[in-house]
């Protein structure tokens, strides 16, 4: 029954985020900073605007989250070569280590758990968040490599 997922993804999504959380919070960060920071690790050189559009939060939000990674020496934002107006958005050296750790502890508990079950479930899982993500938002997901090109 669908209310049991949704107490289950509560949980799994609380002690998910938890670690990162903790470290986010030894720098004076947040939630919104993890992500813009796993974005442009993602994707280095994305713009302002994409970032935007992924993250679905106001110009005025970005802003100052983003001024916080900037001045704390964790994102590199530069002018595009052919269009001096975009702002395209760079993970520094420190900004792509903190990645890694953050990154790493997330790591080890979806390891974890994809230890416990049968080898064909991590493309399950894949096709089961890819499923739960907008239909307006496949194209985003194929972008950004999370999932396969449709063949």
């Amino acid at each position: 029954m669908p209310i049991d997922i949704m107490g289950l993804f509560f949980f799994a999504y609380r002690d998910f985020v938890r670690d990162a959380d903790a470290l986010l919070e030894m720098q004076g960060f947040g939630r919104a900073h993890h992500r813009v920071i796993y974005f442009v690790n993602l994707r280095p050189g994305m713009t302002v605007a994409d970032l935007l559009d992924i993250l679905r939060i106001t110009k005025q939000s970005l802003a100052r989250v983003l001024r916080q990674l900037i001045d704390s020496g964790y994102v590199a934002q530069r002018h595009g070569e052919t269009d001096r107006r975009q702002r395209l958005l760079f993970p520094t050296e420190k900004g792509r280590d903190f990645f890694e750790v953050l990154s790493a502890t997330q790591a080890r508990r979806i390891e974890a758990a994809f230890a416990a079950l049968p080898e064909d479930t991590r493309d399950c899982v894949r096709h089961f968040f890819a499923e739960m993500t907008e239909r307006g938002d496949q194209q985003l997901l194929r972008t950004l490599r999370l999932i396969e090109p449709m063949s």
